[in-house]
């Protein structure tokens, strides 16, 4: 494997475990809150990160690398993530919706900082850019869920 191949890795990999995580707290909201109106969408966000997540990890695979397979207990999205469980445990739909945004802050905020990387492969930083679309629109439809319950 190259430098650049190596480099690439490493971001993909970090974005791997990140995007993990993410998956690992829509799933956790989806469950513990199993009556509420967010279920569905819950799942549907897991899913899709999920599908980021496989995406990044082929990538790593074809450079030669190995794929993180699992999200990190010491990346700040998972910790983020867990205050979903002391959340969840109570009723209050827009606490939960509150917890799942802030991961969806450290999630962007991963992505935008990889994309800022000059020492990407063009076509690395193309599928981070791809894949940062989809990690948006998941921020931005959380962003609006929390205003939404805020204001009512």
């Amino acid at each position: 494997m190259n430098d650049t191949n190596s480099h690439d890795v490493g971001v993909l990999n970090g974005l791997i475990k990140t995007t993990i995580d993410s998956v690992n707290g829509y799933r956790a909201a989806a469950e513990a809150k199993e009556s509420s109106q967010f279920v569905a969408m819950f799942f549907d966000r897991a899913n899709e990160r999920e599908d980021v997540a496989e995406r990044l990890q082929e990538a790593v695979t074809g450079m030669g690398g190995n794929p993180e397979d699992d999200g990190s207990l010491l990346a700040s999205a998972h910790r983020t993530f867990m205050g979903l469980k002391e959340t969840v445990m109570g009723n209050d739909e827009q606490a939960v919706v509150s917890e799942v945004e802030r991961g969806e802050d450290v999630i962007k905020a991963k992505y935008e900082s990889a994309l800022e990387d000059n020492a990407l492969s063009p076509s690395t930083r193309s599928l981070i850019a791809d894949c940062y679309t989809s990690v948006k629109q998941g921020h931005d439809q959380m962003r609006d869920l929390k205003h939404g319950l805020q204001g009512q």
